[in-house]
């Protein structure tokens, strides 16, 4: 039976063939214009902060006293006629203690916060008892960003030393970029969108990075095995191997992508959309969307970035050159591929060892030069048998 040769089939077996370092410079122009989109929107239209970070008050009232839109209305009606602004967010959250209508404003006085308790009491026709208050300091969010901002500098400079010991510095550094990437990509996000920044936001920023760098260190790995002894051989380049990596680990790619997306699409749709549980909400979301990012980099961006660095090395410069002008003489017909046969007889071309120097083969690890023997030696030794004077007696 013939196997399948679909693109799932070629996928799976890492066959696809896809030139994807071939089309790095694509790759760095989207990513590119992405970055740019996302510092833009950073300039422009900023984060919106939830309470923690901005700071302000938080007002809870019984999901009974009526629908979603009736208690936006009033409430807002009664903010603004206690002087405090509008309502920086309104949802329906659930708990032990059954379903509410959480809206936080801006950060209120004690004497204006209780006005408003008041009047909701009034407008809903509840007791003042049922209406939960809790205010929140911009000072404590500032003291979890800067605890963030600490854990990701140490995080960043464990991972880069552990990629310096075991691959190279030049992995460690495409590695780290692909994950600065990450970081700036979903934080675009949240801010074109309006996604609202909370500490859970900043808890599962951390959290995606650790994926990031597993995906990346899969891929590293198959690039530094195809990529092993390769200035030895004169078949490759440097960015053959490397795509042939990405090629050979493209479906592991997407398969933990997808794994890894699944339950945590359950938990911000389900857990956050039907039950209503706000936090499960701030920590699936940032999971959600930073994890598809991480898939994408991992392919399109840390190796064509790791290609780009070792193309500036001048190892890999001479290999390159040395395949490349091999790969220019056989297709000017100057030197015959490895194995080719003759047209008339079936017998192997021999490839002429000027020619294909001229044109940069490299000699294989353990193999003896090719070319004439010096006068008096026989198998590198001298004074050999091969070379005894005519009429000389063997002793």
């Amino acid at each position: 039976m013939a196997k399948s040769s679909g693109l799932a089939t070629r996928l799976y077996r890492g066959e696809a063939g896809l030139n994807i370092i071939g089309k790095r410079k694509l790759w760095f122009s989207i990513a590119g214009a992405l970055i740019l989109v996302a510092i833009l929107s950073f300039a422009v239209r900023g984060f919106s902060l939830g309470i923690e970070f901005a700071g302000g008050n938080s007002f809870q009232v019984p999901a009974s006293v009526g629908t979603l839109d009736q208690v936006e209305s009033k409430a807002e009606a009664v903010v603004a006629a206690q002087g405090g602004g509008e309502i920086v967010s309104f949802q329906k959250v659930g708990g032990a203690g059954g379903e509410f209508y959480e809206f936080r404003t801006a950060e209120l006085n004690a004497e204006r916060s209780n006005a408003v308790k008041t009047e909701l009491a009034d407008e809903f026709n509840i007791d003042a008892a049922q209406v939960s208050v809790s205010q929140v300091s911009a000072a404590w969010g500032t003291q979890v960003t800067q605890r963030a901002l600490l854990g990701l500098v140490i995080f960043v400079a464990l991972v880069t030393l552990y990629l310096i010991l075991r691959f190279e510095w030049r992995m460690a550094v495409a590695a780290v970029s692909s994950l600065v990437l990450n970081l700036v990509l979903t934080a675009g996000v949240y801010s074109l969108v309006g996604f609202e920044v909370t500490p859970s936001t900043v808890i599962g920023f951390l959290t995606i990075l650790g994926f990031a760098l597993y995906d990346v260190v899969v891929v590293f790995d198959k690039v530094q095995e195809n990529t092993r002894s390769i200035t030895a051989s004169n078949s490759q380049t440097y960015g053959d191997a490397a795509n042939l990596a990405v090629n050979q680990t493209l479906m592991r790619s997407i398969n933990t992508g997808l794994v890894a997306l699944l339950p945590v699409g359950g938990l911000l749709f389900i857990g956050a959309g039907l039950l209503g549980a706000g936090t499960l909400k701030d920590l699936g979301l940032v999971l959600f969307v930073g994890m598809a990012i991480a898939v994408y980099s991992s392919i399109f961006f840390a190796t064509p970035v790791l290609v780009s660095l070792k193309d500036f090395e001048p190892r890999i410069q001479a290999h390159n050159k040395r395949v490349l002008a091999r790969r220019g003489a056989i297709a000017r017909g100057e030197i015959a591929p490895k194995g080719a046969p003759r047209a008339k007889d079936g017998e192997t071309e021999p490839v002429d060892p000027e020619q294909a120097a001229l044109a940069g083969a490299a000699p294989k690890v353990g193999s003896r030069p090719v070319g004439k023997r010096p006068t008096g030696t026989r198998g590198g030794r001298p004074g050999g048998a091969g070379n005894r004077p005519s009429g000389a007696k063997r002793r």
